[in-house]
């Protein structure tokens, strides 16, 4: 920040309202844009410094807040960036990163799309006058990339008069599926088996996340915690191109809800014979 006082520089009592600031400012910067004085170049450097300092004294006092705070401490707290916990302002930052979240189906994550924003950004316009602006975004979401993973484009937020264009940033967040859910690389889907179909084994169709049929064979005695594995039918890994995780099958035993007599002393004899455990 540059020396001055600004309600000195923008010619403003210092309890003026906030369209007097603005008017004021409009005023100025037209008086003192550089795109005037072209064709001297002492005229100009002098408007472009007038220009930056009226640009200047209208961020701060535009602003609620930086306002306030510079009508306590001067111009220090805003040069420094930082308020001490006393004064309880906490950390100030003048060009703030904006975050935005970007909900993806856990099918687009595991096959790539491509998507268009519209997003909406605040930036003066040739006399630093705040103007809304709107833009459509083109974000390419790579197979396998995972909740969490940023997209950045530099420049593309908010900008305030005489200040840098912060970065607008997208954080992707994944929509819940109904039938699978992500364990890292990993593909992870309940499966209901009958008791019986627990002990004896079964065979079984299942719909991949990208709609292919698998046929599934379970010889294994299905116990409680019992997973079974298909090696590469999880979800891609964005930085091994080719490559998948694995599907992991869990088992729901469905047990049956009441047996006769006759049935328990059956399973009875046959659970009681000569079975390894």
């Amino acid at each position: 920040m540059g020396a001055g006082d600004y309600y000195k520089i923008l010619k403003v009592k210092r309890d003026a309202t906030d369209e007097e600031v603005k008017r004021a400012y409009r005023s100025l910067a037209m008086k003192w844009h550089p795109d005037k004085n072209l064709e001297d170049p002492l005229r100009k450097e002098e408007s472009e410094a007038k220009f930056k300092q009226v640009a200047e004294a209208y961020n701060v006092l535009s602003d609620p807040k930086k306002r306030q705070i510079y009508d306590l401490y001067g111009h220090y707290p805003l040069n420094s960036q930082r308020f001490s916990k006393e004064q309880g302002y906490g950390i100030m930052k003048e060009a703030v990163v904006v975050e935005s979240s970007l909900t993806c189906t856990l099918l687009e994550l595991y096959k790539g799309c491509k998507k268009k924003l519209k997003v909406s950004r605040t930036v003066p316009d040739e006399f630093g006058v705040p103007k809304s602006v709107e833009e459509i975004l083109k974000i390419d979401i790579k197979p396998g990339w995972k909740k969490g993973t940023k997209i950045t484009f530099p420049g593309k937020g908010n900008q305030e008069p005489g200040g840098a264009a912060t970065d607008l940033i997208f954080v992707l967040d994944e929509r819940p599926h109904d039938i699978f859910k992500r364990d890292g690389n990993d593909l992870v889907v309940i499966q209901k088996i009958l008791l019986v179909e627990a002990l004896i084994g079964k065979t079984f169709n299942l719909t991949t996340l990208d709609g292919r049929d698998l046929t599934i064979q379970v010889t294994d005695i299905v116990r409680p915690g019992f997973e079974l594995m298909v090696p590469n039918e999880g979800m891609p890994i964005s930085k091994e191109p080719g490559k998948k995780g694995n599907l992991r099958i869990k088992f729901d035993i469905m047990f049956p809800s009441r047996l006769s007599t006759q049935q328990k002393s059956d399973i009875r004899r046959i659970l009681l014979s000569d079975v390894d455990y």
